[in-house]
């Protein structure tokens, strides 16, 4: 099955393992992605069920196929519930993250409010225990915050490893 976006293009999606580990903790760019889920940029199967880049094409920090993060509330920066990436994500959101209180007050405090609704967007805002796909640069500034949420290592991008070490992630993993 091929994905696409509903302009017909092919799906953005970026899978191959990322060849940096650790170190580098560049600032990409930072907020709120400003699309809608109605935008043209999800990308669907033909049964209309999130995916992930296709799944062979997208892989995770642990080297596996990449897994859904959230798709209530549907997230990722394609608004397909993973955390794929491609040229258009400048921010890189990566990191899927089960969002805190501590998280959420450190996020607004850095310029970047996720609580708050904004329904122009097509965002309800996050609440405690929501999974989101957040920035990897910002996860790493929560984590020298100490604010830094649980991480679902098996949702989290393998492009990730280019800002963060892959034993903080471990550090902060989701029991499951």
């Amino acid at each position: 099955m091929t994905q696409s976006n509903t302009l017909g293009r092919p799906a953005p999606c970026t899978g191959r393992s990322a060849s940096v580990r650790g170190g580098g903790r560049g600032l990409l760019g930072r907020g709120l992605r400003s699309r809608s889920p109605g935008d043209g940029l999800s990308v669907r199967s033909d049964s209309g069920a999130a995916m992930c880049c296709d799944g062979a094409m997208a892989t995770n920090v642990l080297g596996t196929e990449l897994q859904t993060c959230s798709t209530d509330p549907l997230t990722g920066f394609y608004r397909n519930g993973c955390c794929d990436t491609g040229g258009e994500d400048a921010g890189g959101h990566t990191v899927c993250a089960r969002v805190t209180v501590e998280f959420l007050a450190f996020s607004a405090e850095v310029g970047n409010d996720l609580s708050t609704p904004h329904p122009e967007f097509g965002f309800a805002g996050l609440s405690p225990g929501d999974q989101w796909c957040l920035c990897a640069s910002r996860w790493a500034e929560a984590l020298e915050a100490d604010a830094a949420p649980q991480v679902v290592l098996e949702a989290t991008h393998a492009r990730t490893l280019e800002w963060v070490d892959l034993a903080d992630l471990k550090r902060h993993a989701v029991a499951e």
